[in-house]
């Protein structure tokens, strides 16, 4: 049985409420003290407040009521014909207002109004559990997918270093400098999937942070003889999905690499800078550059040329666009990609 408490300073109301409203097991009190201690103590569907409650108003105590853990729907039963009460009670929370007409028409409006603010309840109840049931499933997959990022990247670390002992292992020098490009192109790949399972969110990675750890994690993979600086600069920072976060750090794995094996004659060590800034209201900039011999794109490829058709390939995934920048001296390769992509 549907359970309702009225509260309301006139007795007599109360107990006509208690015979007239049928089918309901109508609790009686006078008093807002008594309600409150009611509402704490027992369970009910429902409240019908009324506004005069003599010392002060039904207004007083429904945000007390609302406040409750779990606090039922509040139908507020007013005599004012005043419209302002009724509104007053509307922003404090009530459910449905029922006004008070001299003839007792009122009771019969109360019960529609209680069980529509009851099936109304019952709705936002099932939209909340359904919102709670999607947080969590969304919370697991979250995890589940936390968890294979952390696999995969223990996995492509295993296999950088299986590439780094077969290049120390092998003779040739083509085929050396070949297994260390590859396992510089799984270590971006690594690094992106270790920021994935540390970070707040597996969907997208922030590009700027991302960058930085990639540059640290290419000085300590890639052997050069020539101990070059690697440095980065950009205070602009934006977030990308992760496949788009992939294809970007694999493109600025190639630009570093190729500057790091190509960019200054044997035994002269120099500075490869790289660079993330906004190129316009909606674009952003990726540059990598050094002070080295110089290389404009055009020509023959300076080794076999695999990593000149990875950067475009990558680029065309990013939808972005190449640029070789004449300098006086060494090399600049500017990728311009959209912010949304």
């Amino acid at each position: 049985m549907v359970r309702v408490l009225y509260i309301d300073d006139d007795a007599g109301l109360g107990r006509l409420l208690q015979r007239t409203l049928k089918g309901f097991e109508v609790v009686s009190t006078q008093t807002s003290a008594d309600g409150m201690r009611l509402l704490e103590s027992q369970e009910f569907d429902a409240v019908a407040l009324d506004h005069d409650l003599g010392p002060e108003t039904g207004l007083d105590l429904l945000p007390r009521i609302r406040a409750l853990p779990n606090a039922p729907p509040v139908i507020y039963v007013t005599g004012s014909d005043d419209i302002r009460v009724a509104v007053a009670a509307l922003k404090s929370g009530a459910a449905d207002y029922v006004w008070k007409d001299v003839q007792g028409h009122y009771r019969e409006l109360l019960r529609e109004a209680i069980g529509a603010a009851i099936e109304h309840a019952g709705l936002e109840r099932e939209r909340e559990d359904a919102q709670r049931l999607v947080r969590e499933e969304r919370d697991r997959a979250e995890a589940l997918l936390a968890e294979v990022n952390h696999r995969v990247a223990n996995s492509l670390a295993l296999v950088a270093a299986l590439a780094q002992l077969q290049a120390m292992a092998v003779e040739d020098d083509a085929a050396r400098t070949a297994l260390q490009k590859m396992r510089a192109r799984i270590v971006a790949i690594a690094g992106l999937h270790r920021r994935l399972y540390t970070g707040q969110d597996v969907r997208a990675v922030e590009l700027r942070t991302y960058l930085i750890s990639l540059i640290e994690e290419l000085e300590t993979a890639i052997e050069s003889g020539s101990h070059h600086r690697i440095t980065f600069a950009g205070e602009a920072d934006v977030s990308v999905p992760t496949d788009k976060a992939i294809s970007l750090g694999v493109i600025a794995t190639e630009l570093i690499t190729n500057a790091l094996k190509y960019a200054y004659p044997e035994g002269v060590t120099g500075e490869i800078r790289v660079q993330l800034e906004r190129s316009g209201d909606s674009d952003f900039m990726l540059a990598v550059e050094d002070d080295g011999v110089g290389w404009q794109g055009e020509g023959p490829a300076r080794g076999t040329g695999v990593g000149t058709r990875v950067i475009r390939a990558m680029a065309n995934n990013l939808q972005g666009r190449l640029e070789y920048i004449d300098r006086p001296q060494g090399s600049r390769v500017e990728l311009h990609f959209p912010v949304k992509l």
